[in-house]
């Protein structure tokens, strides 16, 4: 089991950025995040295949956010900006061995999650 560990969750004020950071224990077909907000279902965010070094975006996410990362470090970041309230929320960090998806359930690894908090 390939273990996530997140960081870089805070509290920030609207029009702020923020990068946040995942490390996994080991090797993955990708890596990428979700988020969590209060009352919401947990909705993709982006997601890295480091076999083609694509990345992908959930739906309105691509204009705040960007997905980066280093294969041979096994790390992934996610560069916010502009950051609203709406963006409140637990962020995790996820991995697979085989494959992705823009579901929860196409990701078999996750971290505990990092929270960030945009303050209006």
């Amino acid at each position: 089991q390939v273990q996530l560990v997140e960081s870089g969750g805070e509290l920030v004020q609207a029009g702020d950025s923020l990068r946040l950071s995942c490390t996994a224990s080991g090797r993955t077909f990708g890596m990428g995040w979700f988020r969590q907000s209060p009352g919401k279902e947990r909705e993709f965010v982006s997601a890295i295949i480091w076999i083609t070094g694509n990345t992908y975006y959930g739906e309105f996410m691509k204009d705040q956010f960007t997905i980066s990362g280093d294969n041979a470090e096994k790390t992934i970041f996610l560069q916010m900006t502009n950051l609203k309230p709406d963006d409140t929320g637990v962020y995790f960090c996820v991995g697979d061995p085989s494959g992705w998806g823009r579901r929860a359930v196409n990701w078999d690894y996750w971290g505990q999650g990092t929270q960030v908090t945009v303050s209006s």
